[in-house]
């Protein structure tokens, strides 16, 4: 294994707290979310029939399947997650579709993996997971050909949105203090000048790199608790007793409630957009 992984760097999100349940909630929620920001990256990737396409946290494989009607019979797809439950889903959707597959894989841990074997890798709405991208951007180069084409499109760094500060704020008063996270954020994120730097130093030419503005509309309190769940496979409150879960859900999801508006809880957010090619 390369690296860092999820299980060595300290307050990296958990990997088994995921269920059946969350999965199938991610699969319903993703498809008007990150569904719809993946066909844009895919867009902008300009992927072609025939090619071979890896796509990294496929989840539940809704984009992995937009992306195999797309290169046809002649091309592949394959895409890894290390969820169990969400690639049960997706093999489940890759029936009697012979250019596509799935398996339960760490980005970590593709040494199984043939050296230069795609054209295209696809990494939607998981690059902000991933504690050490240099090492997931090393595996990458290797796994793509000479002038192979690497896309991202993640949450970029910045300020928390009103929705972070709601659940900071629940979780910094007691009970729930008591047992704080061991970072503040579960995730990862950068911006793009970082992003610049990181694909220069793993032997990739950029060719797009920007921040896009991104609404967000999470719907009422209960469907915004609902996404954070299911996108954070269990670990939005997950570091909590289980008795206190709960508690912290009904009091986040008061707050919550407190600053819909008629169309929902909305917020803008950050979007980093990378894409480039391997020297």
């Amino acid at each position: 294994m390369m690296g860092l992984n999820y299980r060595t760097v300290p307050g990296a999100p958990l990997l088994n707290l995921d269920t059946d349940e969350l999965a199938r909630d991610y699969d319903r929620i993703s498809s008007t979310r990150q569904f719809e920001l993946g066909k844009q990256l895919v867009a902008d990737l300009a992927i072609r029939p025939g090619e071979r396409v890896l796509d990294i946290g496929s989840g539940t494989g809704l984009l992995a399947h937009h992306i195999a009607e797309i290169v046809g019979p002649s091309g592949r797809v394959h895409g890894i997650d290390p969820l169990p439950s969400r690639i049960h889903l997706a093999l489940e959707r890759a029936r009697n579709r012979g250019n596509l597959s799935f398996e339960v894989s760490d980005v970590y841990d593709l040494a199984h993996l043939r050296d230069q074997s795609y054209d295209v890798i696809c990494v939607n709405s998981v690059f902000h997971w991933l504690p050490d991208k240099t090492a997931a951007l090393l595996t990458f180069w290797r796994l793509l050909r000479p002038a192979g084409r690497i896309g991202i499109s993640a949450v970029a760094k910045g300020p928390r949105m009103p929705i972070q500060e709601i659940v900071a704020t629940v979780l910094s008063e007691p009970p729930f203090d008591h047992y704080p996270r061991l970072r503040d954020s579960l995730t990862f994120k950068i911006d793009d000048e970082e992003m610049r730097a990181l694909f220069e130093m793993t032997g990739f030419g950029p060719t797009l790199i920007e921040i896009r503005q991104v609404e967000q509309n999470l719907g009422t309190a209960e469907q915004a608790i609902r996404f954070l769940e299911a996108s954070s496979f269990g670990n939005f409150l997950g570091h909590l007793p289980t008795d206190l879960i709960y508690r912290a859900r009904v009091t986040i999801l008061r707050r919550l409630a407190a600053i819909a508006t008629d169309r929902g809880i909305v917020q803008q957010r950050g979007r980093l957009v990378a894409m480039a090619h391997r020297r």
